[in-house]
């Protein structure tokens, strides 16, 4: 069973998910970008997911999305710690 806030969270994540799309360019200045936005695409799969699980192997998918979940987390984390050691190149 699929409940609202699920399909409210998944279609928030497309909002950003366009955004993101449309700033790429801008994005790019970021230290370790790609770091970033995996994260972001590994979390947007996750809420994919969780909406999935209401309608076909609910076990299944329960379990992935839960490791994506926590992949992402591991990558925001690793992001964190490139960031606060980035030093800007003059």
């Amino acid at each position: 069973m699929v409940q609202e806030n699920e399909i409210i969270g998944l279609l928030l994540g497309v909002g950003i998910l366009i955004f993101i799309l449309a700033n790429r360019s801008r994005l790019v200045n970021l230290p370790a970008v790609r770091i970033l936005l995996a994260s972001y695409y590994i979390l947007l799969a996750a809420w994919v997911l969780t909406v999935l699980e209401g309608f076909f192997w609910g076990q299944a998918i329960n379990l992935v999305e839960h490791v994506c979940y926590a992949l992402s987390a591991v990558l925001i984390a690793v992001w964190c710690w490139r960031l606060c050691s980035w030093k800007e190149v003059e």
